[in-house]
């Protein structure tokens, strides 16, 4: 036998090719770029010799496997780029291993080899997760280009996950934070069920983050990859909600010009969110019970069934068990969708957590005062969350510095109303002691700066000065020139620091009276 045949030409599984070079019993192509882990499976220990050695004198790492099931105690131990298979083998089969291979390290690139090639085992082995399909007789050359184009798939996929992965860091997400019992539970409910793929009721007042606790869901879950699409049954009406859930035909009805793919679709292989699940019309309820049943469904307007492969994570704030009861939601759904609960507590029962969000909203670049952080702490925040971040971007807007104040929060925040003397005092107390007081303490606390106090009772100036004098506030010097020492009110022009009117009620304030809105005349 030459040198022409490298095996033996009866089993004619290789062969030369005219652009192989022949150098002994081995078939030279260029190195790879980095020594590539290879596995080699086949029953034929003279194939697996001859491959193994041409592979590594072209600095492969080869490992050599007699059957299934040593390869597969191999990949246990050793993650290989890829691996040559023989389809025939005593014992497990080709597509056997493959397809257990594919289930522990599908990242691995796997080659199938036969000499009975035929058109179903090719197609079967593709579904299977196969890179290629290759029937002997074929050279070394061949083989080698085959392996080399798989383990650049296997780079370019791995090169994918890593840029998905930057990609996701870098995109600006807000992070769910609390040191409270209530969200410590919440932290730990979704480590635990957001690796499943079981559905979720996520319950809680509006403004809570029902969203975001979907979202950690999602991206702690195997579906991390795949998209997370929302509805929020809330708005929009019954025909328009059933149309985007499920798409429609052309023609199905009035406007429907052209087909178009529902959410189910839209999120196959990921998660759909829908949001205020218990705003769904009963329709509605009866049509997504069959989808979470059978994965099947229907465009409107078509009798072709879809199957779709979703998770569904539901949010409401709604009690859908008395929703339940009092028949307003199907019984059936609402077991469906409550395989797991997770319960969201208000922002008024997260004691503490207030003091992180604002530092969480506010930013490194920006401070708070105690006083205003203690109004922040003491309102009862009927919106929770959402109206803190809220509030915080109002005051932001308005402050000055770089600092929050009181001052910068809602008005009514920082009327005499909210003031600790106002809420403890008897009601016997005259309202012109209460609001001397005030003004004493805002003084006091701006270190006697009178601008800044102006500003912080929601007053001008010349406003202020009448009530220093009124309340006899006012230092011996100022009393005894009767104005104030910034010489306002004379038509000389105002200092630099001088505070402007802050509301539109004070340009319409009499000489008689505070600013309207302000300190309550």
């Amino acid at each position: 036998m030459t040198n022409r045949w490298i095996l033996r030409a009866k089993n004619r599984w290789l062969s030369p090719s005219s652009n192989d070079k022949i150098e002994g019993n081995a078939v030279t192509a260029p190195a790879p770029a980095r020594p590539i882990d290879l596995l080699i499976v086949d029953d034929d220990a003279e194939f697996r010799t001859v491959a193994a050695r041409h592979f590594v004198r072209d600095g492969y790492q080869v490992q050599e496997a007699g059957n299934g099931q040593e390869a597969l105690e191999m990949t246990q131990r050793r993650q290989f780029d890829v691996t040559i298979l023989d389809l025939r083998m005593p014992g497990m089969s080709g597509l056997e291993v493959l397809e257990k291979l594919r289930a522990v390290h599908p990242e691995c690139e796997v080659i199938i080899l036969t000499g009975e090639g035929t058109v179903e085992t090719a197609v079967q082995a593709m579904k299977l997760g196969a890179y290629d399909y290759l029937t002997k007789p074929f050279s070394l050359a061949e083989l080698k280009v085959i392996v080399q184009k798989a383990y650049e798939r296997r780079l370019l996929d791995k090169e994918n996950r890593q840029l998905k992965a930057a990609l996701r860091r870098a995109q600006p997400q807000t992070q769910m934070i609390g040191e409270s019992p209530g969200m410590l539970e919440v932290f730990r409910l979704i480590e635990r069920a957001g690796p499943t793929d079981k559905a979720i009721l996520i319950q809680g007042e509006s403004g809570t983050g029902k969203e975001l606790v979907a979202r950690a869901l999602h991206q702690s879950s195997l579906r991390a990859e795949k998209p997370l699409v929302v509805i929020n049954c809330a708005a929009l009406p019954e025909t328009l909600l059933e149309s985007e859930l499920f798409g429609h035909e052309r023609g199905a009805f009035t406007g429907a010009v052209s087909a178009k793919p529902g959410l189910f679709e839209m999120a196959d292989g990921g998660t759909l969110l829908i949001d205020e699940i218990g705003e769904m019309p009963g329709p509605l309820q009866a049509k997504l019970l069959r989808v979470l049943e059978d994965g099947s469904m229907r465009r409107i307007g078509s009798l072709k069934e879809r199957r779709v492969n979703v998770r569904l994570l539901a949010a409401t704030n709604r009690n859908l068990q008395e929703e339940t009861t009092a028949g307003r939601f199907r019984e059936d759904l609402f077991y469906r969708i409550n395989v797991m609960s997770l319960e969201l507590p208000p922002l008024r029962q997260r004691g503490g957590d207030v003091k992180l969000l604002v530092k969480q909203f506010l930013g490194p670049d920006w401070e708070i005062e105690p006083e205003a952080l203690v109004a922040m702490e003491r309102h009862p925040w009927p919106g929770n969350v959402r109206q803190l971040s809220n509030v915080i971007e109002r005051a932001k807007i308005l402050a000055d510095g770089g600092t929050i104040r009181l001052a910068d929060l809602p008005a009514e925040w920082s009327g005499p109303g909210l003031a600790p003397a106002a809420i403890e005092d008897p009601p016997s107390v005259r309202l012109d002691q209460l609001q001397r007081e005030h003004i004493q303490a805002v003084l006091q606390r701006e270190g006697g700066n009178k601008t800044y106090a102006a500003r912080a009772l929601g007053l001008s100036r010349h406003s202020l000065y009448r009530l220093l004098k009124k309340y006899r506030l006012l230092g011996e010097e100022e009393k005894a020139q009767g104005q104030p020492p910034e010489n306002a009110g004379n038509g000389a022009p105002p200092p630099a620091d001088a505070a402007q009117p802050l509301a539109p009620t004070e340009m319409h304030s009499t000489d008689d009276a505070p600013a309207a809105g302000s300190l309550g005349a």
